[in-house]
């Protein structure tokens, strides 16, 4: 009779198994900020959605990471200190509509800070293209976030070299809460969207989506006094 034994992976093959699930999560992470103007937030359908007015009409606003925004798969961290976007609320009468959203573009969002738990393995982070926002009033209220395809790539270096794509067939809508405050808040919770990954050993090739915990603030620019809300 033969004996077969499992096979035993070596120091480095665990290393890049591990770096390997840490880069979906920091796709998910980065992608906090992330949309077009086309996106839909996720409950009730727009035929039925109630109405939705963002204020003050026409002013500029940028959105800035609240802390850090944390990603855990597993054992493995991701997180990121600093992530910026800026936009501007649609001029009168495009901010209302009276059964559904409103929508906005804004500025692929910028990532920097960003540190991982894995040993041996650095990320850059690269965004393209119109992103934007669509507000939706509800209990709560709703914002979809949406990436233009392929506007997000994520290509790590060192122990293992791999290539994330966001959205790479076509524009995906992720989907958050809002807060009307002084600033007011965006905020994402198990956030999901699609991803593409392509590379060598220890890259997740059969990985097709990520998720993302963030926060982040949104303040008027055009007028520092005043606060970016959303009614009905």
């Amino acid at each position: 009779m033969t004996m077969t034994h499992p096979t035993r992976r070596t120091p480095r093959q665990r290393v890049l198994r591990t770096a390997g699930t840490g880069i979906v999560a920091a796709l998910g992470l980065a992608l906090a900020v992330t949309s077009p103007a086309t996106a839909q937030p996720a409950g009730t359908p727009s035929a039925a959605a109630p109405s939705t007015t963002v204020s003050p009409a026409g002013h500029s606003f940028t959105a800035k990471l609240s802390g850090k925004a944390t990603f855990k798969a597993g054992s493995v961290t991701v997180t990121c200190s600093t992530s910026v976007s800026s936009g501007q609320v649609p001029a009168a009468p495009g901010n209302q509509n009276p059964e559904g959203p409103v929508s906005s573009s804004t500025t692929p969002a910028t990532y920097g800070s960003c540190t991982t738990s894995m040993p041996g393995v650095s990320a850059t982070v690269t965004t393209t293209g119109t992103w934007g926002v669509a507000m939706q009033y509800g209990t709560p209220v709703t914002a979809g976030l949406t990436i233009p395809a392929g506007g997000f790539v994520l290509k790590t270096s060192g122990l293992a070299s791999c290539t994330v794509t966001a959205a790479p067939t076509s524009a995906a809508t992720v989907n958050g809460s809002w807060t009307n405050g002084a600033p007011s808040t965006l905020t994402f919770t198990n956030a999901s969207v699609p991803v593409k990954v392509v590379g060598g050993f220890g890259c997740p090739t059969s990985a097709t989506s990520s998720t993302f915990n963030a926060a982040y603030t949104v303040s008027d620019t055009t007028d520092p006094a005043s606060q970016i809300t959303v009614t009905g």
